[in-house]
């Protein structure tokens, strides 16, 4: 009995992901929530590193390879570095490199202005199209 509802939701969750393949690939215009569940800054400076946290959510939001997801958390960590945090940026650069994984469905992940699932990879011509309309670059 189990295993032919392993079978069954296997099959499910491949039609699942097929559907999602089928459709039409069209990026979402840009959003940040900032640092996501983590603050923007210290209770002094409110907003300290919110900056960081904004380019941050750039390069997820239009997602791409394993190495520029790497790049980005790394930049993450320097940026807050920079403005006298190195310890929360080592907090922080754990969280992401944890949480912004493409394969959640989660509003904060790498690639979350594509339709889930979006694994990594290169942004293919039409792909880098949208990323430069919806930006303004």
């Amino acid at each position: 009995m189990p295993y032919r509802l392993v079978i069954k939701l296997t099959i499910v969750f491949l039609l699942m992901l097929t559907a999602n393949v089928a459709r039409a690939t069209t990026l979402a215009p840009f959003t940040s929530d900032g640092c996501s569940a983590f603050p923007n800054g210290t209770f002094e400076q409110g907003e300290l590193w919110l900056a960081c946290c904004q380019k941050h959510d750039f390069d997820y939001w239009k997602g791409g390879t394993f190495d520029e997801r790497l790049a980005s958390d790394k930049a993450l960590r320097a940026c807050v570095a920079q403005v006298g945090q190195p310890q929360i940026a080592l907090l922080m650069l754990a969280g992401v490199r944890v949480g912004g994984t493409p394969y959640l469905p989660t509003q904060f992940r790498w690639g979350y202005g594509w339709p889930y699932p979006k694994d990594y990879g290169e942004l293919t011509e039409d792909e880098l199209k949208q990323v430069k309309q919806l930006s303004g670059q």
